[in-house]
């Protein structure tokens, strides 16, 4: 993922930070406790298409 990219995308539901899991291609809201896909390199950053995070997942983002 591009840091100036990811410097510039923001959530779209809340207009918080990102932060880029590299792990699961993912770009993820705390605030929103929603998880954005990439695909093939892009963020699809609709909401219909990110999938919610559970108290665990956003547990383990704290740490």
């Amino acid at each position: 993922m591009d840091k100036h990219l990811l410097d510039i995308l923001v959530d779209p539901v809340t207009k918080g930070p990102l932060i880029y899991d590299k792990k699961n291609q993912e770009l993820i809201c705390r605030a929103a406790r929603l998880a954005y896909p990439i695909r093939d390199g892009i963020p699809v950053m609709l909401p219909e298409e990110a999938r919610e995070l559970s108290s665990d997942e956003v547990e383990s983002l704290n740490k």
